[in-house]
């Protein structure tokens, strides 16, 4: 991967990080306990509760990429970057672009799920 790739990719891996931060303050404001007398509008409290738990699997999820994320960015100066770690091929970068932590290709992801 050249200089200017890896720098775009520094770049994009960092304005992910700050939404994923974002998301997570956001999603962290839907996790807070139900209280027994909480209503919320028409909702019920056990609505209310069942909606608390998607949005705990939610937040679990974006911490998840958040730490993901953060590795890409202590990787993207390496020089392995961008190569798959089955194959050793370089990992397209239409699919670095959409998960910039990828450590593998499609080709290699998809016969090792099987």
């Amino acid at each position: 991967m050249e200089e200017n790739e890896r720098k775009k990719f520094k770049i994009l891996i960092e304005k992910s990080i700050e939404d994923e931060h974002d998301n997570i303050e956001s999603l962290k404001k839907n996790t807070q306990p139900v209280s027994p007398d909480n209503a919320i509008g028409r909702l019920s409290r056990m609505e209310a509760i069942s909606e608390k738990s998607v949005f705990d699997a939610s937040l679990r999820k974006a911490e998840l990429r958040l730490r993901s994320l953060e590795g890409a960015l202590n990787r993207v100066e390496l020089e392995d970057f961008g190569i798959c770690s089955e194959c050793a091929e370089p990992i397209p970068m239409k699919r670095l672009r959409a998960v910039p932590y990828s450590s593998s290709c499609i080709s290699c992801l998809e016969s090792h799920d099987g």
